[in-house]
């Protein structure tokens, strides 16, 4: 039989005993003072803990008033030149011109496309023809009527003689308008057979090829221009009446470059497909840099607007689904309050609405309703 196991085992008892029911001698050995034993409680005595006394709910409160609000609108918008036309022939013939190239800077007047000119030459040459006898006739026919004017004074000749000499006479200044008529239609004739450009611009399309023949209506070439340049937007129905025409605005284009104009048109219609209204803004652009059809994010100086500027996690809604703000009264008690939002921000959004000073939850409006009384710290008092 082995005997260390038994005299381990009689020592780990001897010590448990020793800890567990002659705990104070052991500590006293060592030289630990056992810690004194609080009195009993007495019979009857509530072991509960007293109940904390009913407090009102804690809210932070930001103190807003009233301020003038960053007036500026935000659109996208589109570069775009402020003219253009698709400049068209009159009459039909053969181009005999040499055709411009495509982004050629032209003036007003300058040559686009120039017709062979066929038979016109000749049809004014009889226009001319016709006029040169219409005015003969017509001398022919004064001389007459003065001569049988004077016949008929001195007796003779009968007087009828007269009003048939004035009837050839109106016959002969008929026919000398007539002719004139003939003239100026074969000269507007050879004056179509030379297209030239409306206004000064770049010439955009290709002209029509020399030996090509151009029907009337056909395409010589178009001509657009680039100063003034436009950028144009379109405004949502709440913000075109913050517009005006002459308010200043401003453009970044893709590139970063940085433009700024004037507004110069707003549009009185609604686009029918998706209720905008279209915004026009007039930069200059002289040396021809900014090009058509750009995108560009415009900036538009609105009319002047009051309003908050709120945390946007103060917003919240009410059970009716309004969007609001709930505030705190004098006797800091709380009540909802509908806004409207006007625009966003860095710090949050701009809000009407509100009285002019309002004090307006910013933590804790989720947690309660309206007309109970709250506990109210102060934004920057937390």
């Amino acid at each position: 039989m082995r005997v260390v196991p038994l005299i381990t085992a009689t020592l780990v008892l001897v010590l448990l005993y020793l800890f567990v029911m002659e705990r104070e001698t052991l500590l006293s050995w060592v030289g630990v003072e056992p810690a004194p034993v609080e009195a009993a409680a007495p019979a009857g005595a509530a072991m509960a803990a007293p109940v904390a006394e009913d407090l009102p709910f804690a809210v932070v409160v930001e103190h807003l008033v009233e301020r003038d609000l960053e007036s500026a609108i935000v659109l996208r918008g589109r570069t775009a030149a402020s003219r253009s036309v698709e400049v068209r022939a009159q009459t039909t013939g053969l181009v005999i011109s040499s055709p411009l190239a495509r982004g050629s800077m032209v003036a007003e007047g300058d040559v686009l496309c120039e017709l062979d000119p066929g038979t016109r030459a000749a049809s004014m040459a009889e226009a001319r023809a016709r006029l040169a006898g219409a005015e003969a006739g017509l001398a022919e026919a004064e001389l007459n009527r003065a001569t049988a004017t004077r016949l008929a004074e001195g007796g003779f000749r009968a007087q009828n003689t007269t009003a048939s000499a004035d009837a050839a006479l109106e016959g002969a200044r008929a026919s000398v308008e007539a002719a004139h008529a003939g003239v100026e239609a074969a000269q507007a004739e050879l004056d179509r057979l030379t297209i030239t450009a409306p206004f000064a611009g770049l010439v955009e399309a290709d002209p029509a090829e020399t030996g090509s023949l151009m029907q009337a209506g056909g395409l010589c070439a178009t001509v657009i221009q680039l100063d003034p340049l436009l950028i144009v937007g379109y405004a949502a129905e709440a913000q075109i009446d913050r517009l005006a025409v002459g308010a200043m605005a401003g453009a970044q284009l893709p590139s970063g470059e940085q433009v700024v104009g004037q507004v110069t048109f707003l549009a009185r219609a609604a686009d029918p497909a998706t209720r905008t209204f279209r915004v026009e803004v007039t930069v200059p652009n002289p040396d021809f840099a900014i090009r058509d059809g750009l995108s560009a994010d415009m900036l538009v100086a609105a009319t002047a607007t009051r309003g908050h500027l709120v945390p946007g996690s103060a917003l919240t809604i009410n059970d009716e689904g309004e969007l609001g703000l709930r505030l705190v009264d004098a006797e800091s008690r709380t009540f909802f309050q509908p806004v409207r939002v006007l625009r966003d921000a860095p710090q949050g959004f701009w809000v009407d609405g509100l009285p002019t000073e309002a004090d307006v939850i910013v933590v804790g409006q989720e947690y309660v309703t309206d007309g109970i009384e709250v506990r109210v710290t102060r934004r920057g008092e937390e």
